[in-house]
């Protein structure tokens, strides 16, 4: 196969200041996109397409390694301290396309010793040998999407699993070797109860996963469901179900470390972490985005080409643009995802990551701590309870 090497031209973001070079590079990741899923949910904006009888595996992961190549300029001699398989749903490929495709990427890069590899995968494809054999290539950590626990909300959200499933999951992933895994599930999920949703929280909670992602449902544009809205809970409800379960999750040990992310003692999701923290990935695959930064203090954001049968095609070339971030952009792109976390970031970590001085921040800080939505904290850049409520509101102040 004859793989395209040709790439899309950077877009300026307009009038670019000079910027001091970057006094240390951040922590390099890799995201890894599997673009198929058995079927596409009607709440999912996600780039996932639904599945062939056949995937062209041998196709895909040739030309991830590929696409791949044309990035490790950015590499700068940084070792890889994170890979995420996301989807789509990555576990529907076998052990042995990942084996290939890992093999491929050491080759490339080297790992991080502690590396952490996660594969995203859903109950409905679970099966026992192929757990095991990706747990003997080095994938250490598995993010499981169950949703729910309850039928007629499973149904509702178009999932190919049931509860029973969901729950045997769990313990295929602990039978397999994974002594770490995220489980994703969801409130507020059309005609939920509070009830409803703490019952899923506690099943979700016997099953001792070691991190949990618990979000509320949205209604995003592209899918179904934004053109055809379920009914919803109230927003009294919604309001009770968010203190209610944050409580749940705090008497069993899972620490709220993100808007959405619990976990127990000293396992939150290093890779999510290095996105909050401003940290590099290089992104791979059908529609995958990432984030470079260059010694020269340049900081550009890729995003691929998003149909499959488009990014497999040898004529057409695997990144679809590069968007370098102006000084007026980097305050607004830093924040929104360090202020995610309930303790925000040190705030050496601004002039380290971006490369412009603190005092840039000074106006709108000022502003965001007066408003009660950031903490007066010199040493932090954190959000206060309300601005983690409001961070729409907190972020906009941050908007040249």
């Amino acid at each position: 196969m004859t793989l395209n090497t040709s790439a899309q031209p950077l877009i300026h973001g307009g009038t670019q200041t000079p910027r001091a070079a970057l006094p240390v590079l951040p922590p390099l990741a890799l995201y890894i996109h599997i673009p198929w899923c058995v079927r596409k949910c009607p709440y999912c904006d996600f780039n996932s397409h639904t599945a062939s009888t056949v995937l062209p595996e041998e196709e895909y992961v040739d030309a991830l390694l590929a696409d791949l190549d044309q990035d490790l300029h950015a590499v700068y001699g940084r070792e890889l301290s994170s890979i995420f398989f996301g989807g789509g749903t990555p576990s529907l490929f076998s052990a042995a396309a990942l084996g290939r495709l890992l093999e491929g990427v050491q080759a490339r890069i080297p790992f991080a010793a502690d590396i952490e590899i996660t594969l995203e995968a859903n109950p409905g494809t679970f099966e026992q040998e192929k757990f095991v054999a990706y747990r003997k290539l080095g994938i250490n950590r598995l993010s499981i999407g169950i949703q729910s626990f309850q039928q007629q909300k499973l149904e509702a959200l178009g999932r190919i699993h049931n509860g029973d499933e969901a729950v045997r999951a769990a313990g295929m992933a602990r039978q397999a070797g994974f002594d770490n895994f995220n489980l994703d599930l969801m409130h507020g999920l059309p005609d939920q109860s509070l009830d409803d949703a703490l019952g899923d929280l506690r099943q979700a909670i016997a099953l001792k996963p070691t991190h949990l992602s618990w979000y509320q449902l949205t209604l995003e544009p592209n899918t179904v469901f934004w053109n055809q809205p379920p009914a919803l809970p109230e927003d009294d409800t919604l309001w009770d179900i968010q203190e209610a379960g944050q409580a749940l999750l705090a008497e069993h040990g899972y620490a709220q470390y993100e808007v959405s992310a619990y976990a127990q003692p000293g396992r939150p999701a290093r890779h999510n972490l290095n996105y909050w923290s401003f940290g590099d990935f290089i992104g791979i695959g059908a529609g995958a985005h990432g984030k470079l930064s260059h010694p020269d203090g340049r900081i550009v954001r890729t995003w691929k080409t998003r149909a499959p049968k488009d990014y497999l095609n040898p004529a057409k070339s695997f990144q679809a643009g590069a968007k370098e971030l102006t000084n007026d952009e980097l305050p607004f792109e830093f924040l929104m995802n360090a202020l995610r976390l309930t303790k925000g970031v040190d705030a050496r970590l601004y002039p380290e990551r971006t490369g412009l001085d603190l005092v840039s921040l000074d106006a709108a800080r000022r502003d965001a701590e007066q408003s009660g939505l950031m903490q007066v904290e010199p040493s932090r850049l954190a959000a206060t309870d309300r601005g983690q409520l409001f961070l729409n509101d907190l972020l906009q102040k941050f908007l040249s």
